[in-house]
């Protein structure tokens, strides 16, 4: 097994249960956020998810600290329902696990990221 499979298995196993997509457009439907780290190219290539903040991997701790001074609006607290959307769910646990290393304990990722929420049918704008 390479290093970053190891490091990947070890991340899931500490996130535990990540969401499909029908569960992470519930969390969205009761409040929470979708958070769309796929970047610009993709993201044109491939469409958005409706209502999702954009915010790309490398500002993500950033943006979403609920205690930094360049939070993003949406960051309104660590016990906010937060779900990251990568393009295949697989850099999204590795974000969602630094988010919860920063106290946002009910981050967690979208299994099979944004060609999942694709694949189930779910809304994509273009």
């Amino acid at each position: 097994m390479s290093a970053i499979d190891a490091l990947l298995a070890r991340a899931r196993q500490e996130l535990g249960p990540r969401v499909n997509p029908q569960e992470a457009a519930a969390v969205q439907e009761a409040g929470g956020l979708l958070v769309d780290i796929r970047y610009a190219q993709l993201r044109e290539r491939d469409g958005t998810l409706p209502g999702a903040l954009i915010v790309e991997r490398n500002e993500l701790e950033w943006r979403l600290d609920p205690t930094g001074a360049h939070r993003a609006p949406e960051a309104t607290h660590h016990d906010l329902p937060v779900v990251i959307i990568c393009n295949e769910g697989y850099a999204s646990t590795l974000a969602a696990l630094s988010l919860r290393q920063l106290g946002l304990h009910r981050a967690t990722d979208l299994t099979g990221g944004f060609q999942a929420w694709r694949t189930a049918g779910l809304p994509v704008l273009t």
